[in-house]
């Protein structure tokens, strides 16, 4: 693995707050106009609606890694992860 190169180091210190406040300049933004309604309509189609989670399940595992009683398998890690770095390596 080639080493990491990190450059050359400079100080650092605070942000000066009135450099940041000219960079960003002035900003107009839209207000609504007061006693109108608005004529947007939503819509449930994009709604995802609850998250298929099993919730008893969840707290079954949380109670055994809490109580030491959760089984680990470092073959198991080591496999998910080199599966997971061949398919992110696939695209490339």
């Amino acid at each position: 693995m080639p080493p990491i190169e990190l450059g050359p180091t400079r100080p650092i210190g605070a942000v000066d707050v009135r450099i940041a406040r000219q960079s960003a300049g002035l900003r107009e933004t839209a207000e609504p106009k007061s006693g109108t309604q608005s004529t947007v309509a939503l819509s449930d189609v994009l709604d995802p609606g609850a998250a298929p989670v099993d919730t008893s399940r969840v707290e079954v595992i949380r109670k055994a890694i809490e109580s030491g009683q959760y089984p680990v398998f470092p073959a198991k890690i080591a496999d998910g992860i080199i599966a997971a770095g061949m398919l992110l390596t696939k695209g490339q």
